[in-house]
């Protein structure tokens, strides 16, 4: 199943840093009482899926962090132009990966970066990247590049001596641009993409074109499409129905729409978006929702995790509790460390089976009740 998504325009560093920030759902250890077993499951359940989304992909690592480098020279189009990446002296490829699930791209690909920008807060012990990914790093230990929100350490990625930098779902800012640009080969979003607004599939082809991979890109794109459009295809009740992907953060609310991987999985599964949500005005990817509009959360269905939050936190607000959509039972609550929430808001073809896995079934189980 292929959805056009459109790419939204986000002006001003303000928005910027909120999308960083509204992106960062479901990383980190809030609460996960409420759901574990499901994430377990899911797990479990998309391990199949998972490695059948790289087995045609998986040659290309050498280990030590650097990969064979025999699909290049490659180039490709960026918002920044074209960017040409060489055949690196020595013939292996070394890699860093910054953007939003780069590195779960790259190793889904079978190659591993040297350092990771840990988005999502998963520490040195998933190696940057959520658990479903890490054991793909084998032996290699990666840097890890904490999430510091508005700054990179330029003097750490250029000691790496990458030949290739992927920052592909990023806030395509033209000063980091330019300035990584020093260091190697910088891939950044394509053209006219809001920031972090590289759809998952989108991204997947651009790493893999920047790696020499294009065709495996090509076939681990179509196994996740696959993946979806299989749950979708199980689920025909989903079509029609209006969705909700919302969140709490600090004292505001909100909702996911077209451009944010959340929503886009709901809308590749076959939901509606709630007309109140699209009556309100969009910050990008996402909109604000006030205290006095919180009812345009009550769609047939929703999906709902904490920013900041524990799960049983944002289940006892009374503005949440009160909505019809939790009251009867519609609601899917995810814990922000929840693995299925993680998943959700990694998006990457590594996570995206894990995430259809453990929520579709929940979702079923509402739409049918």
């Amino acid at each position: 199943m292929k959805l056009p998504r459109p790419r939204l325009a986000m002006a001003g560093i303000a928005g910027v840093a909120a999308a960083a920030m509204l992106l960062s759902a479901c990383g980190g250890s809030d609460d996960a009482a409420s759901s574990s077993s499901t994430s377990s499951s899911a797990a479990s359940s998309s391990a199949a899926s998972s490695s059948a989304a790289s087995s045609s992909a998986g040659s290309s690592s050498t280990g030590g962090g650097a990969a064979a480098a025999g699909g290049l020279p490659a180039t490709v189009d960026t918002m920044f132009g074209q960017v040409e990446i060489p055949v690196p002296a020595d013939g292996e490829l070394t890699v860093v990966a910054l953007g939003w699930s780069d590195a779960e791209i790259a190793l889904a690909l079978g190659v591993q970066p040297v350092a990771v920008y840990d988005w999502q807060g998963f520490g040195e012990e998933h190696k940057g990247v959520g658990p479903w990914a890490t054991e793909r790093f084998g032996d290699v230990e990666p840097t890890v590049l904490a999430n510091t929100g508005d700054s990179l350490d330029y003097e750490a990625i250029q000691v790496l001596d990458p030949d290739l930098i992927l920052n592909t779902r990023s806030a395509g800012d033209q000063a980091q641009y330019d300035r990584l640009s020093q260091i190697a080969p910088t891939v950044s979003p394509p053209a006219d993409t809001a920031a972090f607004g590289t759809a998952w599939d989108v991204q997947t082809q651009l790493v893999a074109d920047a790696l020499g991979l294009s065709a495996d890109g090509e076939t681990l794109v179509g196994q996740v499409e696959e993946t979806i459009t299989e749950a979708a295809d199980a689920n025909p009740q989903f079509a029609g129905k209006t969705a909700v992907s919302g969140t709490k953060f600090g004292d505001a609310y909100g909702a996911y729409i077209a451009g944010d991987a959340r929503w886009d999985l709901l809308a590749d599964l076959g939901f509606e978006q709630n007309p109140p949500v699209l009556a309100l005005p969009a910050q990008g990817f996402y909109v604000p929702v006030s205290a006095e509009q919180i009812t345009a959360f009550d769609a047939d269905v929703a999906v709902m995790f904490p920013i900041g939050y524990t799960l049983a936190e944002m289940e006892a607000d009374p503005l949440i509790a009160s909505l019809a959509v939790v009251k009867d039972g519609r609601t899917v609550f995810l814990a922000a460390d929840d693995q299925v929430a993680q998943a959700f808001s990694a998006a990457s073809p590594l996570s995206i089976p894990i995430a259809v896995d453990g929520i579709a079934p929940q979702l079923a189980a509402i739409v049918t009740a």
